[in-house]
């Protein structure tokens, strides 16, 4: 995995600050995975709860996020913590103070795991990215699952191309570590 430069950890904060601002981001980025959900239940890809997708290192793959994920993804963060909730990372001010303590994508996770997988389990369920919904071990689904990253990641492209965000893709650990100082 290629590590962010400092300059480009900056500009990607940045980035993601401006983003963040942006009134209309978060309900039109969440139009978005609703369209998706849509045909995520017509197909039905099977998920084992295996855990395997959140152990990138071990599992063999990377997870990729854009600028407007990230700042939705932080924003909700922040929104849950202010909802309330307790100290364990299994609650929202949990895992937001993993995030701001830098202790999410840390590839010394074991496995290169994400900081938010509990028991095999995702704690972010909700409000996770966009490659988090479309990935399945399911190997039937595979070319289902590329056809709909296409379609749906040239939709979220496009929203950056709208409201004037600056368009970033990063590894979602290395993005996470990026934007810990927010």
């Amino acid at each position: 995995m290629r590590h962010l430069t400092p300059a480009q950890a900056a500009e990607l904060r940045d980035a993601v600050a401006h983003a963040a601002k942006v009134e209309a981001l978060a309900p039109r980025l969440m139009a978005v995975y609703r369209a998706f959900q849509h045909e995520l239940d017509q197909r039905k890809p099977r998920c084992e709860q295996s855990g395997k997708c959140c152990r990138f290192d071990e599992y063999g793959h990377l997870l990729f996020v854009t600028t407007a994920e990230l700042a939705v993804f932080r924003e909700s963060l922040v929104a849950e913590e202010r909802a309330g909730g307790n100290e364990s990372p299994d609650k929202p001010q949990g895992r937001l103070a993993l995030l701001a303590a830098g202790e999410v994508g840390r590839t010394a996770n074991p496995g290169g795991a994400c900081r938010y997988q509990s028991r095999n389990l995702c704690t972010v369920h909700s409000i996770r990215p966009f490659g988090c919904r479309v990935f399945f071990c399911d190997t039937t689904a595979a070319g289902w699952q590329e056809t709909q990253y296409q379609r749906f990641h040239a939709q979220i492209k496009l929203l950056h191309e709208e409201l004037g965000i600056q368009y970033l893709y990063v590894e979602w650990r290395q993005g996470l570590m990026a934007i810990e100082s927010l």
